[in-house]
């Protein structure tokens, strides 16, 4: 029976053999879908990725700029700003990323930890047969202790690829902030960058607004 014929029996089965080990792995899984999703809506609610979603720091940098226009040592003042404005955005997108990094590396662990336990549980039951070995005791309690590593990698692979998605992403946006307020705010390494806007056009960091020129 494959596990999409009946998902809740079979889950239920995985339980009723694995023990609390699959079921804390389980429980781990719901916390790792719940915290993707989530971070899936605020990157798409926030247009990761393309020209809205850097249209808060390019306006933030055009104002700090026009308001401190003629006052040459506001420059530092105006980074810092936008430093400290860009620095709380990016750790709001990362926020939950420690959550799925731990599941990610604790549920093999966890999974071992079931092998493990299995394993001293059929051997026991080996021993207690006797002289009157029967070699599926030994067999069906070894796949009953695999079971819990496979549930364990089945919840950390999915949860690590994602979690490496996610970072790449927010990565990719920092960029894009730092070259946004640079060209804003640097005239000369504007200039120097124009020969790259093409490239960046595609990477969703340009075109600004118009009025950030």
């Amino acid at each position: 029976m494959s596990i999409f014929d009946n998902p809740v029996a079979r889950i239920q089965q995985f339980i009723d053999i694995g023990g609390p080990v699959v079921v804390l792995l389980l429980a781990l899984s719901v916390i790792a879908v719940s915290v993707m999703l989530f971070k899936l809506w605020q990157f798409r609610s926030l247009k990761l990725g393309t020209e809205k979603g850097l249209h808060d720091m390019v306006s933030l940098a055009v104002r700090l700029k026009r308001l401190h226009a003629d006052r040459e040592s506001s420059r530092s003042d105006i980074e810092d700003v936008l430093a400290v404005a860009a620095n709380t955005q990016i750790k709001s997108l990362q926020r939950g990323f420690r959550v799925l990094d731990t599941i990610a590396q604790i549920s093999p662990l966890i999974g071992l930890f079931g092998t493990v336990l299995g394993m001293i549980t059929a051997f026991q039951a080996l021993q207690q047969s006797g002289n009157s070995v029967d070699p599926s005791i030994l067999a069906g309690g070894i796949w009953v202790a695999l079971l819990t590593t496979a549930v364990g990698l089945a919840v950390a692979m999915p949860t690590s690829i994602l979690l490496t998605y996610f970072e790449s992403r927010v990565e990719r946006h920092q960029l894009a902030i730092e070259t946004a307020a640079t060209r804003i705010l640097n005239p000369v390494a504007q200039a120097a960058l124009d020969g790259q806007r093409e490239p960046e056009r595609k990477a969703g960091i340009w075109p600004v607004p118009a009025d950030a020129a």
